[in-house]
This record gives structure tokens, sequence and C-alpha cells, in this order.
């Protein structure tokens, strides 16, 4: 007996989404999943954190920190231009410096040492919380594998960071005054250079991702990195609870 043949007609692939809407979905995984609705942020900016629990976060966001210019480094090495990989350089110096005392990675020591911390034991990352070391593995590692599109896309957090360094350099000086001013240059200089590195990066994904499938995992990226940054303050958070109980 003939059976009739399987229908084998493939679905269309999807449309991509417009521009503006692309962008607004990637602009939207920010406004919803940002740390900057983390329990422990939120604790933070209203002035709730003990002086412990203040060094705790300082002492694990730095392990953050210093690995930006090595998954920057990761990210230089796979862009195809010249062009583009002097842009992505900036990055590293804007975090490593130009020469030994500048960079965000010293400004954050800086910020370390304000609030009583020694620089030393930052260096050394004795103190760093395993669920930190394995959040920030996971981010270093996705920046080495996965490809360029991807790994600029997770950097679009940034988009966020602005709005959050002004909430924060508010927050620190209204309610953390036992912290030098000084201590509070890190978040003072990223308000204009996270700006103008997400316009960057935004401008990049937003001409490489052709296809909705391109743009499908942007999006992924970019929640994943989000994942992150909310898993480091889990685990700090955490262990703050631990202490309390």
């Amino acid at each position: 007996m003939n059976t009739p043949a399987a229908n084998t007609t493939l679905a269309p692939p999807a449309q991509p989404w417009s521009p503006t809407e692309f962008e607004a979905r990637l602009r939207a995984v920010g406004e919803q999943r940002y740390h900057h609705l983390h329990p422990f942020n939120l604790r933070m900016h209203s002035g709730d954190l003990s002086p412990e629990e203040l060094r705790r976060w300082i002492v694990n966001r730095f392990h953050y920190q210093r690995h930006i210019p090595v998954k920057d480094a990761l990210i230089t090495a796979k862009l195809p231009t010249s062009e583009l990989r002097r842009m992505w350089l900036r990055r590293i110096q804007d975090h490593d410096g130009a020469q030994t005392g500048e960079g965000g990675i010293e400004r954050w020591l800086r910020l370390g040492e304000a609030a009583g911390l020694d620089r030393e034991m930052l260096l050394r990352a004795d103190s760093v919380l395993p669920g930190v070391r394995l959040a920030v593995d996971g981010y270093v590692n996705f920046c080495r594998l996965r490809p360029p599109l991807e790994a600029v896309a997770a950097s679009l957090t940034e988009l966020s960071a602005p709005d959050l360094m002004r909430t924060r350099i508010d927050a620190f000086e209204r309610h953390y005054p036992w912290i030098d001013a000084e201590g509070l240059a890190y978040f003072r200089t990223r308000v204009s250079q996270g700006r103008r590195d997400s316009r960057e990066a935004l401008d990049l994904v937003m001409g490489w991702a052709r296809t909705r499938d391109d743009q499908e995992r942007a999006v992924a990226a970019l929640r994943f990195k989000c994942d992150v940054l909310w898993s480091l303050l889990d685990t700090v958070d955490g262990a703050s609870r631990g202490e309390q109980e």
C-alpha cells in the first residue's frame, strides 16, 4: 500500500528584528536583569551594609575587575581589523593604565585602601569566595570561546553601568562617609567611560547581527553576562547572610 510522502517542507527562517526592535530588546535585558536590581545592591544603595559587608564586596568585586582587561585581550584577538583592535585595546589601557599607578584596577585598589583594606591582601585574592571565582572564570572563558558577536554583546551591560555608577557615588557619599571621597574615583571615571564603551559595542553588535539567529545569540550573550554579575552578588550576599545567622 502506498503511503503519502512525508511533508519535508521546512519553515522559513524567522525574519530579523528591525534595528529599533533589536536595540530595544538588548536594552530590555539590562532593564530587567542587570544587577542594579539585586537585593545586595539595593541594600548597599540604601545604606544598609555594615563595614564588613562592604569590604567583602570590594574584595570580591576586585577579583572581577582585575579580569576585565584579560577578557578584553581575548576579545581584541578576535577582531578582524586594525581599527577595531585599536578601539578595543583602549579598554585594556583604561583598566591597566598606561603606566604603573594608573587605570581602573589601580583606582579599585585605592577604593579598597579607603575602606581600610590592605592592598597586598586584595592582590593575593586569598579571601575571594569560590562562587565568585567560578562566575569570573565563566565570563572569561565565554569571551575566550565564543565568536566576536557574542563576546562583544556580553559587554553591553555597560549600557546600564553609568546610571548605576551615579547611584553608587551618591550612596557612598550619603551613607558611607567613613570611606574617603578620593576612593570613589573608579565610579566617577566609569560614568563617561561606560557611556563611550557601550556606544561603541552597541554599534558593533547592531552592525554584525544581520540575521534573526545572530540577534537572538547577542541577546542571549547579554543575558549570560547579567547572570554572571548576579551570581557574583548572590555569593557575596550569601556570605553576609550566613555571617548574620
